[in-house]
């Protein structure tokens, strides 16, 4: 009621919110499904959209433009075609429909101008099957009984998707443990896949369990997926909630271990209203598959969110007195700088470990010099500038002016991090990190090659794993591409004597479960202990066909408890390592809900 011809209504979009569904629904009750076009925004879409709004423009219909977002170059243009809306030119029941996610390249004048909604997703398990059973199409009677002779199944199996959507998007609020990469899955996601349940529980006699979840997990959820290791995740956890067991086991919980989630024996509509409204309003992290503490790490999470903010609207520069700002950023300068060393002699480097055929490890310590030789003159460099520039020697520059600000806030600076090894540490932590690294590789570089390499400590990990095969290989004469990593995780933390294949590693952490030491497996984290120190780790390669993984648990390693990164040529993040295999007692699919995996170093 509030729009008109002349004024755009805009949907700003928010993660697992997708509001085609209801307009579509809304333009067939207002009449106009046949007369209401739509188009997504993209690279070569703007000329096809503006012929779609002059059309609409003389006849009276409507026009959809979603993922304005995408069309960041075209927004000028559409901009222009807003602008010169006006009664003499446009229908009266002509109405043009964006969706947008929020971006600075959206057009101010737009907004202003136009009628702004947004829809966002239920905060909560219980809210989100509220919502998804009193929408259509589940709340009709025509769809919720239209399987006649297998109500049952149906309307058991359309409860583990519905649960399963909720459990996906409620994942979200922990973090990296929940997802990766935090996802949008939306409405489309949810519709698609119980429209599919319903053709499959319809058609066939036998209801084909692994074409529905693969349909599910692999197309519509999974096609947003670019983390093979979510996408793991995501499989292990739709098949506790898409199963035989599901429809034909009365006693069947879809959270292990809690009576709460029984599905109710009775299939009707009321009943599983009556259930969900039985469900509690907040549900522990064990009912999204997780262990208690990530509850802890989703409330640092959003504290740490929160801090960012008011940093972000107060500003950076929060010093009161700027002459005792300038003291503190002086002081802090000087002694980061005192501690510094000078770089490495690379040429002694290369004299006392030349490049050999049988010690690839000689070009990996060399390397790893010439890396860190960067960053020490990055470091030293800038700190040298900033105390000349607090001192009026030298001009104080932009870049300059954002080195004081992330000293000042104890943030890593950003001419530091766009040379550094990924680290999510604050500026003492890290500095320490550093002081760390620079010792290991000196002590390589005095006492020899060390009988355990700190793995977290190099700059580049994978050259030093590719270094360790390529030994194994040359020893051996065995082709590199023919060779795989095996594991066995050893009861000491260090140990004088090297192996005689492989090399033994320090310095990882387990998130997300423990090390039992006594046991030697995994297992279930102690409550508020988020992280556990993981023991040596033997590091040897084998051959493909020779390696047993033995029921052990496949764990990624990690970088950085980010776990995200840039997507690499080889299809995995830029944060992502390697696999490891770790020796469990209970199931795998038990620790991949949990979210298990191995980091070079905390964020503290």
């Amino acid at each position: 009621m509030d729009s008109n011809s002349v004024a755009p209504l805009i949907f700003i979009l928010s993660p697992g919110v997708d509001p085609m569904q209801a307009l579509l629904l809304f333009a067939q009750k207002m009449d106009y499904s046949e007369k209401f076009d739509s188009i997504s925004l993209g690279q070569g879409q703007g000329p096809i959209a503006l012929t779609m709004i002059r059309k609409a423009q003389n006849e009276g219909s409507w026009v959809c433009l979603q993922n304005c977002h995408l069309a960041t170059s075209w927004m000028p243009a559409l901009e222009k075609i807003c602008d010169n809306f006006d009664p003499t030119n446009t229908h009266s029941n002509f109405r043009i429909w964006l969706t947008s996610y929020p971006s600075a390249q959206f057009p101010v004048s737009i907004l202003q101008n136009g009628v702004k909604m947004t829809n966002e997703a239920p905060e909560g398990l219980q809210q989100s099957l509220i919502r998804s059973y009193t929408s259509d199409p589940v709340c009709e009677p025509d769809f919720y009984e239209s399987c006649q002779g297998k109500e049952q199944i149906f309307a058991k199996l359309l409860f583990g998707i519905t649960f399963f959507h909720a459990v996906v998007q409620e994942r979200r609020k922990f973090g990296p443990i929940g997802w990766n990469i935090p996802y949008g899955f939306n409405e489309s996601d949810y519709l698609i896949s119980i429209h599919q349940l319903q053709m499959y529980v319809m058609e066939y006699a036998d209801i084909p369990y692994e074409a529905v979840t693969y349909l599910t997990g692999e197309c519509n959820y999974g096609g947003r997926v670019t983390d093979n290791w979510d996408r793991r995740a995501l499989n292990t956890l739709l098949a506790e909630y898409i199963n035989p067991d599901v429809v034909f086991n009365p006693d069947y919980s879809l959270v292990e271990d809690d009576r709460a989630f029984t599905l109710p024996l009775r299939y009707d509509y009321r009943e599983f209203i009556k259930f969900i409204d039985s469900l509690p309003a907040s549900p522990t992290p064990e009912v999204f598959g997780l262990h208690s503490n990530a509850g802890i790490t989703r409330n640092l999470n959003d504290t740490g969110m929160l801090l960012e903010a008011m940093l972000l609207v107060k500003g950076e520069a929060v010093g009161g007195d700027s002459g005792k700002s300038d003291q503190l950023i002086y002081t802090i300068a000087h002694d980061i700088n005192s501690k510094v060393p000078p770089p490495f002699d690379l040429d002694a480097a290369m004299t006392k470990y030349p490049t050999e055929y049988t010690e690839s490890m000689n070009t990996v310590l060399v390397q790893e010099m010439e890396r860190f030789n960067r960053l020490l003159r990055v470091i030293s460099g800038t700190l040298v500038a900033i105390q000349k520039a607090i001192k009026g020697v030298v001009a104080m520059s932009p870049e300059l002016e954002a080195l004081y600000n992330s000293l000042l806030i104890s943030r890593i600076p950003a001419a530091w991090a766009k040379v550094s090894y990924p680290s999510l540490k604050p500026l003492g932590s890290y500095v320490n990190d550093f002081l760390e690294r620079i010792k290991f590789l000196h002590m390589w570089y005095l006492n020899g090659k060390p009988p355990n390499f700190w793995l977290s400590g190099f700059f580049f990990t994978q050259a030093f794993l590719t270094g360790a095969m390529q030994n194994y290989a040359r020893r051996y004469t065995i082709p590199i591409d023919q060779l795989v990593y095996d594991f066995k995780i050893l009861k000491v933390d260090k140990t004088q004597d090297p192996p005689s294949n492989g090399v033994y590693v320090y310095g990882l952490f387990l998130e997300g479960a423990r090390w039992d030491r006594k046991s030697h497996s995994l297992a279930e984290q102690y409550p508020k202990i988020l992280s556990d120190t993981m023991p040596l780790i033997w590091i040897v390669p084998c051959r493909k066909e020779e390696l047993n993984e033995g029921g052990r648990y496949v764990c990624p390693l990690y970088k950085t408890t980010e776990r995200k990164g840039v997507l690499s040529t080889t299809g995995h993040s830029t944060n992502y390592v390697l696999p490891i295999l770790i020796e469990t007692r209970k199931p795998t699919k038990h620790w991949v809900k949990r979210g298990v995996a191995l980091m070079c170093q905390l964020s503290d």
